[in-house]
């Protein structure tokens, strides 16, 4: 007998949200002027924030849901280098310099993270696991172990192979064909960690406005006006940070960035027995799959968290809850008869060129399009972006540098998002 993969229990609230709710916050009247207005209240607009507000400059975040109600607490709680793209990709794209220097940022990001979270003594699950990228065909296997031998110079990360018949030492499946292990990526509550640096910019004296969109922003001379359906806003400088929620209020950043459904499902509690051999050393995991899966234990080890693409179109949890536990079980076949507590989504970023981009138009600041790596980009150029609306030097970054491409007639309707899928699905399966 098939057990049912969700019941009528099922949440479709993000597991992290059992242990951190969404932030309760008093509702105050939106004042008339500011120093500076951020918009989107998850990790790129809250370490902007505090950066300006640490800087002595008067600090307004609006959002239109609750604090942090996006992606910043609906992801996966992974953190790698951030930088899609290879080297000699980007040496390709934007000659050897820049492409060292782009690839550093993404070093840079998740060096960020750990220090954030040890100065600020961020209480958040926050541990230096290591993952394991996972081979899904010989070839890539292949490629991934002379990466490891031929890392470019300067660049090198802590790394080593593990061939296929060592897998079962690192992940307790048959399904892949070896892997490396990057030994310093992390793993992280994401609500928590939203939770410890939205009260570090509230004690910074952010106002943050929940349930308030931004309905227009209007410039006029060197401030610019910002609509709410509490009232407006004067402010100096505007900081546009909504990533995977970015709409019609910035049409030429929407032209640049796809939005993608993000899957995650959370298993029902497992036997400690049953984790041991799945994930023996708590690493993070990804594969070599252009529609990726990605997952790992809970913090406390009782769980899968289970994420990935599961069809061309964005869907209902519901309707993806039971694909992934599907995809899960393949891969796990000892999951068989395994329900999920949990089934969620957010909406991520892409760019068309798979890099994450900060910087300013028509004068307002922004950064976004993280590629799926939002949780140290998002964070690292949060804090650029905040250091750049200070005028500080350091806040510039290798990706300040990088054009902001868009496709011609695209308006931030994915309409080729199904047919890439199926094409990627394909390629995934020779």
């Amino acid at each position: 007998m098939n057990t049912p993969a969700v019941s009528v229990n099922t949440l479709t609230t993000p597991y992290w949200w059992d242990h951190v709710p969404r932030p309760v916050l008093p509702e105050t009247d939106l004042p008339a002027s500011a120093d500076v207005v951020v918009i989107g209240s998850g990790y790129t607009g809250l370490h902007a924030a505090l950066q300006t507000a640490r800087g002595g400059r008067h600090t307004v975040i609006l959002d239109a849901e609750d604090a942090g109600w996006g992606c910043s607490t609906r992801n996966g709680g992974q953190i790698s280098t951030s930088i899609k793209p290879g080297h000699a990709e980007l040496v390709r794209r934007h000659g050897l310099e820049a492409a060292t220097r782009i690839m550093q940022e993404g070093r840079n990001s998740l060096a960020f993270v750990e220090e954030f979270v040890r100065s600020e003594q961020i209480d958040c699950d926050f541990g230096v696991v290591g993952r394991f990228h996972a081979a899904h065909n010989a070839a890539q296997y292949e490629i991934l172990a002379r990466g490891i031998e031929n890392q470019p110079k300067g660049l090198e990360v802590p790394a080593h192979v593990v061939p296929r018949a060592e897998q079962r030492s690192e992940l307790g499946t048959d399904a892949y064909f070896g892997g490396i292990v990057l030994r310093a990526h992390a793993s992280i509550d994401p609500a928590r960690y939203h939770a410890g640096l939205l009260a570090k910019v509230q004690a910074a004296g952010c106002e943050i406005h929940p349930r308030t969109p931004a309905l227009k922003i209007e410039r006029s001379g060197s401030t610019f006006n910002v609509t709410t359906p509490r009232g407006s806003c004067i402010a100096r400088n505007v900081v546009i940070a909504t990533n995977g929620y970015t709409g019609t209020l910035t049409p030429w950043l929407r032209r640049r960035v796809i939005p993608i459904g993000s899957y995650i499902i959370a298993t029902e509690p497992l036997a400690p027995e049953v984790m041991a051999r799945i994930m023996p050393k708590n690493r993070i995991v990804s594969d070599t799959r252009k529609v990726v899966y990605y997952y790992r234990a809970s913090p406390d080890r009782t769980r899968i968290l289970f994420g990935g693409r599961v069809s061309h179109n964005e869907t209902d949890p519901m309707v993806s809850g039971p694909k992934l536990r599907n995809d899960m079980v393949k891969l796990f076949p000892e999951l068989a008869q395994t329900r999920i507590s949990h089934s969620w989504c957010g909406l991520v970023a892409y760019s068309f060129d798979e890099l994450a981009h900060i910087g300013t138009h028509e004068g307002m600041h922004y950064a976004m399009g993280y590629c799926g790596s939002g949780v140290g980009m998002a964070s690292y150029l949060g804090m650029r972006l905040g250091q750049q609306v200070l005028g500080l030097k350091e806040g510039h970054t290798a990706l300040n540098e990088v054009k902001f491409p868009t496709l011609p007639f695209y308006t931030g309707n994915p309409w080729f998002l199904a047919p890439s899928v199926m094409y990627y699905r394909w390629k995934d399966s020779r």
